[in-house]
């Protein structure tokens, strides 16, 4: 291993602070881009979910049309 303690790793003669958070960001940032679709599709599913038993609910004769 390059570093003789973990101190020294974190330290990195100086260059630790920008090395751990170009990694903080980057890993912030996939983390971002993982999770933000899967709530956004949780979100429309809700909302289509909604206005399908909104529908269900009213006579056949006034169901407004939606287009797709």
């Amino acid at each position: 291993m390059y570093f003789d303690s973990l101190s020294a790793a974190l330290y990195m003669d100086g260059h630790g602070v920008f090395v751990w958070s170009a990694y903080l960001i980057s890993m912030s940032v996939l983390a971002f881009l993982l999770i933000a679709p899967r709530v956004r599709e949780r979100r429309l599913l809700n909302e289509l979910e909604g206005r399908n038993r909104r529908l269900a609910g009213q006579p056949e004769t006034h169901k407004p049309v939606i287009p797709e």
